[in-house]
């Protein structure tokens, strides 16, 4: 009975062991806790991400959108019973090495934000061949804390608790999967694949169909302003745009024609109405199977040159609408279609004729381009610059980049 008791012991020493052991990192720790591989990482002296995958399943995953690398910062680590307390002079983060829990908190000790406990999940998922996973992580905020961000949304909401949004950027909406919090950290969910952030009570979770890892990114600022600093370190700096960018611009549905184009800039100086800019929307191209020629084809415009010019002449800006798609007919199609750098998923325009409904005795033929592929966007960039940069356009109007 004795040697029972004593084997039983240790296996339970060790097993408590095992569950409680840690490597640390030159930027963290990393751990193995409840069949899941735990990192977290200091990015910087405010900036922590924290990466999971199951057990024994790396994952080398190079961000579309974070472009810093880690740096090495000072800081400490201090077991606490179950937990692991990391500590540098700007926050603190809780690993709690028997359920896997991460919790932030203020160099004070006062909490920021708490992961829910078993709060991250793993399920199966089959992506078009590809053995992968749905991935899920749930926090816990405090019930009184207004959160901020998610992109832009037309739900007229500033504070973005109490619902469920489906972000899956579209005409009206585009979404960024961060937010900000009033108790001045933010919070940001790199991954790409459609996502629903939902918020109810006691939980606020971020889930998206396809990822290798759970990936998050945690920041402090101290105020909302200290977020966006730590946001931009992270992904990089946004340059201001010009100044009459921010003034105010015409557009519509699309102007069919130079004429209509310059004579609405005429008309606001005529009326001694201020204006920046006029926009050009589609089918300055022509036909749906020209789609984003990126050229002036149509026949109401025969002097793209004289029209840029005037609008130039009458102080005023031009954007100009193109496209992440092309019409069979454009000779961006044909180089592309050489290379394999074309989507074979129906996009919009459906028909090839410009009639309501589409008549699909008629299709577009239209195809999405690969800009992931180097020498696409070389190929894109070439024929822009030919047909519509040269002559002097301001600026773009960059439509349908979900795709449609």
């Amino acid at each position: 009975m004795k040697k029972i008791i004593v084997a039983l012991s240790l296996i339970l020493l060790y097993t408590s062991g095992f569950a409680q052991s840690y490597k640390k990192t030159d930027y963290g720790a990393s751990a193995q806790i409840n069949s899941m591989d735990i990192e977290v990482q200091f990015y910087g002296p405010s900036i922590v991400r924290v990466v999971k995958t199951p057990v024994g399943e790396s994952v080398e995953k190079e961000s579309l959108s974070v472009i810093k690398s880690p740096e090495k910062v000072s800081f400490t680590t201090k077991e606490l019973g179950d937990e692991l307390l990391l500590s540098n002079k700007s926050v603190q983060v809780v690993l709690n090495l028997k359920s896997g829990k991460v919790s932030f908190k203020n160099t004070k000790g006062e909490i920021l934000l708490n992961e829910k406990e078993g709060g991250a999940t793993f399920t199966d998922f089959d992506d078009a061949g590809v053995k992968t996973y749905s991935v899920n992580q749930s926090f816990v905020l405090e019930q009184d804390e207004s959160i901020y961000g998610l992109g832009v949304l037309q739900n007229g909401k500033m504070s973005q608790r109490n619902q469920e949004v489906h972000m899956v950027q579209n005409n009206t909406w585009d979404f960024v999967t961060f937010f900000q919090s009033v108790k001045g950290y933010g919070l940001f969910w790199d991954n790409y694949s459609p996502t629903n952030f939902k918020d109810v009570p006691g939980e606020t979770s971020f889930r998206s169909d396809v990822g290798d890892c759970i990936d998050y990114y945690f920041m402090y600022g101290g105020d909302a302003d200290g977020v966006i600093a730590e946001m931009r370190n992270l992904t990089g700096e946004v340059p201001m745009f010009p100044l009459w960018t921010y003034g105010f611009w015409q557009s519509k549905e699309r102007y069919k024609s130079q004429q209509e184009t310059v004579g609405v800039v005429k008309k606001y100086r005529e009326l001694g109405v201020p204006l920046d800019g006029v926009i050009q929307d589609w089918q300055y191209w022509g036909s749906n199977y020209l789609w984003n020629a990126m050229e002036f084809l149509n026949d109401e415009f025969p002097n793209p040159q004289a029209m840029v010019n005037e609008i130039h002449d009458l102080n005023a800006h031009m954007i100009i609408s193109i496209w992440s798609s092309f019409g069979p007919a454009t000779k961006q199609y044909r180089e592309l279609e050489k290379i394999g750098a074309l989507y074979s998923f129906n996009t919009w325009p459906e028909s090839g004729l410009t009639a309501w409904p589409p008549n699909m005795d008629y299709p577009s033929g239209v195809r999405v381009y690969d800009a992931f592929n180097p020498q696409a966007r070389d190929i894109y960039w070439k024929y822009m610059n030919e047909g519509l940069f040269k002559l002097g356009i301001d600026g773009w109007w960059m439509d349908s980049t979900e795709p449609d």
